[in-house]
């Protein structure tokens, strides 16, 4: 029995096909910020996810968690990583503080940095009159875009046909790193 792991960039539409015409099982890495499917349905899913706690060869342990999403007759896994989600939150944290110091220096310090630009928006200055001011900050960051961005926090989905639970297709994918 044969099933391909691979990552996101092999989850096109044709590689898919191929797959499944010649009756391979497959788990994939899915976008999960890209994939209006996974973004907008799968993500939203409020189904319970199941722990896994996995204890590594140095003897730190793992807290990981899974659960399946059907949709239009492809089954995917939502996969979340604790010790992710709380690298991810640190390092978003750390941006945004960076961010709110090049933020008082001035508007001409952010242009190079796309770690920042992601987490900005565009304002108006405006006067005491209401009209449009000469001066004044041109970005703020979006606190909005900070609570989208939270939401994929240590979480990966998987595209899979293979006949293995949520957990074993967790597991064989995160395999792939120790390949790669």
């Amino acid at each position: 029995r044969v099933c391909v792991v691979a990552d996101r960039g092999m989850i096109s539409a044709p590689t898919i096909e191929g797959l499944e015409e010649r009756g391979l099982e497959y788990i994939l890495g899915a976008r999960e910020r890209t994939d209006r499917v996974v973004h907008e349905v799968v993500l939203a899913d409020d189904g319970p996810f199941t722990p896994l706690l996995v204890e590594r060869a140095n003897g730190a342990e793992t807290q990981l968690f899974a659960k399946e999403v059907r949709h239009a007759g492809r089954r995917y896994i939502v996969c979340r990583n604790e010790a992710e989600a709380e690298k991810d939150r640190a390092d978003r944290q750390a941006i945004i503080a960076g961010l709110e110091q090049q933020l008082q220096r001035g508007d001409k310090a952010l242009i190079g940095n796309s770690a920042y630009r992601r987490y900005l928006r565009r304002v108006a200055p405006t006067n005491a009159k209401g009209g449009k001011a000469k001066s004044g900050p041109a970005f703020e960051v979006d606190i909005g875009k900070l609570a989208e961005e939270a939401r994929y926090d240590g979480i990966f989905v998987l595209r899979t046909n293979a006949r293995v639970t949520p957990l074993q297709a967790m597991l064989r994918y995160r395999e792939l790193l120790a390949v790669e």
